[in-house]
């Protein structure tokens, strides 16, 4: 993969106020003429250029606020390439990225987004049959997700539930883990991270990144963003990209980091972590025996400079090389079998009924805890007590009262559903975000299963009270 000259920026709108009084502020409020609204443009990215080959781990390293996520979200093709906000060419295997490449790009959110009263073999289960080809049987997309399983080392814990911040369920590790083979299942060549090892102990981000390692020693592309990796941590990367201010003041292998720094007079002068003190130098700050000497931006754009002068025609230089070494190739193996990458790349998922009846036993499983569970329960007799006692013994030639009682159920089961939806969608959305991003399914089949899945759970609490208020009727 290459991303050459990668710009990104967002326009901001600022509404300054001129003077007013404050008597004016409280009795007339503002008036358009006290309004001036000016846009900003800011720049997000600037001019990133990188090159990793399969079988790489290409890290990038930054603080809090410089470019790192757009960065990943750009290289995973979930930025519209076409908009003006976005400039810049990303190439995987020499060619412009496509919405059927992005499907079979494998992007992990830094926040685990997963169903957590489902078990570990449930959820990978569920996805490799929704995301898989129907060219293949249930039973051979079971064996992909068992593979992965064991892959990952996922197999001791595969019984247990995910779990969350108040639900009991697996560790952190093992919950990213699972992010991970929620994208493995696709056989993806490029594997994009976000801060994987965000949350976790050093001894839990090693396992992680080795793990990964492991991934890019079978020929995968691996792309992670790192907040802050420890020493052992960092020297499984193969390249590393220092971002400051959405702009590169490293590119290159990891083990030539600090040389390249010393030559332009920053170094240490103690042992330290190498990513620590790249941090310190993208932040610019320079720590020198442990006193702060220097903290000016002017460090910043000394660095900026020099990586334009001595980094940035090496690296421009290094993917024009790759990809005149891949157009060559290219014309030397013909077109067709050109053709035959592009139709492998396409993916043909199941019919909507098959991913309707997937999604629908999925929600039936994880919301199964909250539709019947004691309280739920206790709520539906208690209502259908309380209504058989208020029609009990009433005379049949009373259709007044009847229609009353018609009345007290379809409010009744018009209000809770509908108040229970509220709570279920919000909780849907960011799953439903998620998976969509990836191309596993589309709204219609989302609303669809989720509305569905609430209609079952009433038909099972409407049957328990239809029945009580028989009893107590009769």
């Amino acid at each position: 993969m290459q991303f050459i000259d990668v710009c990104y920026k967002v326009k901001i709108q600022q509404t300054n106020t001129r003077g007013r009084s404050i008597k004016r502020m409280f009795t007339h409020g503002s008036t358009p003429s006290d309004l001036i609204s000016t846009i900003q443009e800011k720049t997000i990215l600037n001019n990133i250029t990188g090159v990793v080959s399969p079988g790489e781990i290409l890290a990038i390293l930054g603080p809090s606020g410089s470019g790192k996520s757009t960065l990943l979200n750009a290289l995973a093709g979930r930025h519209q390439q076409q908009s003006r906000a976005f400039s810049g060419t990303i190439l995987a295997n020499n060619k412009k990225s496509t919405k059927q490449i992005a499907k079979r790009t494998g992007f992990v959110t830094q926040d685990d987004v997963l169903y957590p009263h489902l078990t570990v073999r449930e959820t990978l289960v569920f996805c490799s049959l929704l995301r898989l080809p129907k060219t293949l049987t249930k039973k051979d997309k079971i064996s992909v997700a068992e593979m992965v399983l064991s892959e990952l080392g996922l197999s001791k814990c595969e019984n247990t539930i995910i779990g969350n911040s108040f639900i009991r369920g697996i560790s952190g590790g093992e919950r990213k883990r699972v992010s991970i083979a929620h994208e493995m299942l696709v056989n993806p060549s490029l594997l994009i991270l976000d801060e994987p090892t965000s949350g976790l102990d050093s001894t839990a981000a090693f396992r992680l990144v080795s793990t990964l390692g492991s991934l890019a020693q079978k020929g995968k592309t691996i792309v992670t963003s790192m907040h802050q990796p420890s020493s052992r941590v960092y020297q499984m990367f193969d390249s590393v990209l220092v971002l400051s201010e959405g702009r590169s003041i490293y590119f290159g292998k990891g083990s030539e980091a600090m040389a390249y720094f010393e030559s332009l007079g920053f170094s240490p002068s103690f042992p330290m972590n190498p990513a620590d003190f790249l941090l310190d130098l993208a932040n610019g700050v320079c720590k020198l025996d442990g006193v702060c000497e220097r903290e000016t931006p002017n460090i910043k754009q000394s660095l900026i400079a020099s990586y334009s002068t001595l980094l940035a025609p090496k690296v421009r230089d290094a993917c024009m090389e790759i990809t005149a070494v891949s157009e060559r190739d290219s014309h030397l193996i013909g077109s067709h079998s050109c053709q035959q990458h592009t139709s492998s790349c396409s993916v043909d998922l199941s019919t909507w009924f098959y991913q309707f009846r997937i999604l629908l036993q999925r929600g039936l499983k994880e919301r199964k805890h909250e539709s019947f569970n004691t309280l739920r329960v206790f709520q539906v007799i208690t209502a259908s007590i309380l209504a058989g006692l208020m029609w009990w013994h009433s005379d049949y030639r009373d259709i007044q009262d009847r229609l009353g009682l018609l009345f007290f159920i379809s409010i009744f089961w018009g209000v809770l559903p509908s108040f229970n939806a509220v709570f279920a969608f919000p909780q849907e959305r960011a799953i439903f975000m998620k998976e969509r991003a990836s191309g596993a399914r589309p709204c219609i089949r989302s609303s669809n299963h989720g509305c569905q899945t609430g209609f079952n759970h009433c038909y099972c609490h409407n049957a328990s009270i239809c029945s009580n208020r028989r009893i107590l009727r009769a």
